[in-house]
């Protein structure tokens, strides 16, 4: 008897202990589901903010002058007036924001890694030359404008200042969250001061390839516009500050595109976009929200390294040279080529990949 109620005791203290494990590891999918869907959802209100955030808030603005609530728009009008010329001091910082939780699911989708192969001295300061650009230079944003991969850690005392289109600097309420990420205008203004009037530290992001690269941008493709970009070169040298050169292995694998050929009716619609208000509209595509199988604007899931580079230390020449210029600027080309080939097996490329610099 005694051991017949011992055999059911033990039967039932194993089922009981079957159960647990089952309702752990459900708990445990759950979990990571939830997890893999904060990531979506975290991107996506990324790349929804970045193409229609300014838009849907000024027609809303718009529209709130033409209700009861009007003194709101006004006031925030006002406010917009009198804080124009912020962006082009380098902005509205907030460690705050820098810092979100959601910034760390946006990281782990791809996910994004930031890696260091230098010091920098916070008594300098630097232009790092972003490339390539991809649709949205996601691995930009994320390195540099958060701190999901702790670029702070990782270069202390130097502060990043991400350079996007001036343009959105003109959209309410997008100003202030690009501001407060530390993003700010690529534009000659700004980056004076930055370099000029900002003490020392200073990091100055700029994807230098910019729209005109991100026309090529396409999975399987290390290609870079920069045989003729020399302008971050001449601005570094008449502050005297010293060159980075960063590659972001994985960029361009992130989104697909619509390649137009040149001489087509795309392409010039493209270049006529480019030419007359500083950017080039892509016809591209990821993933869809709930399906990796279906087309959406979440981008593929790939993994994005970012390589920060050896600075070219640079002389201060109030004046430079052409002949300045173009030497400086073919160090660069060179020290980028050779970043590319010394880290391009390390994450997934052939030995016999070639960096094509156009």
């Amino acid at each position: 008897m005694d051991s017949q109620v011992g055999q059911a005791l033990n039967g039932t203290g194993s089922s009981i202990l079957s159960a647990l494990q089952d309702i752990f590891s459900v708990t445990w999918l759950n979990r990571s589901k939830v997890e893999k869907h904060l990531q979506v959802i975290s991107v996506l209100q990324w790349v929804l903010s970045f193409l229609v955030l300014g838009v849907a808030c000024s027609v809303i603005l718009m529209y709130t002058f033409c209700t009861d609530c009007w003194l709101i728009a006004a006031l925030y009008f006002t406010w917009l007036a009198f804080d124009w010329n912020t962006p082009k001091k380098g902005g509205r910082r907030s460690q705050w924001v820098r810092n979100w939780a959601v910034w760390r699911y946006f990281r782990d989708y791809f996910p994004i890694q930031l890696v260091k192969t230098h010091n920098l001295l916070t008594t300098r300061n630097y232009i790092f030359g972003y490339h390539p650009h991809g649709i949205m230079g996601l691995g930009a944003f994320c390195n540099f404008s958060t701190e999901a991969t702790e670029v702070s850690k990782k270069f202390p005392g130097i502060r990043p200042y991400l350079a996007t289109l001036a343009g959105n600097f003109r959209m309410p309420v997008l100003r202030e969250y690009l501001m407060s990420g530390g993003i700010c205008p690529v534009n000659r203004d700004t980056i004076d001061y930055l370099l000029s009037k900002n003490g020392s530290g200073n990091a100055i992001v700029i994807v230098v390839g910019g729209a005109a690269e991100s026309l090529s941008s396409m999975p399987g493709k290390n290609a870079v516009t920069l045989r003729n970009r020399k302008g971050f070169v001449k601005l570094a040298l008449r502050h005297g500050a010293d060159l980075v050169p960063t590659y972001s292995f994985g960029e361009n694998e992130v989104y697909k595109q619509v390649i137009f050929e040149e001489g087509s009716w795309g392409r010039w619609v493209q270049k006529k976009f480019q030419k007359y208000i500083g950017f080039a509209p892509c016809i591209f595509h990821g993933r869809g929200l709930f399906s990796s199988d279906t087309w959406g604007l979440v981008p593929y899931s790939k993994p994005i390294t970012t390589v920060v580079g050896e600075p070219i230390t640079v002389p201060k020449l109030e004046h430079p040279t052409q002949k300045d210029i173009d030497l400086y600027h073919t160090m660069y080309m060179e020290a980028l080529v050779k970043l590319f080939d010394n880290h391009k097996t390390k994450f997934g490329l052939p030995e016999t990949e070639v960096l094509e610099v156009n």
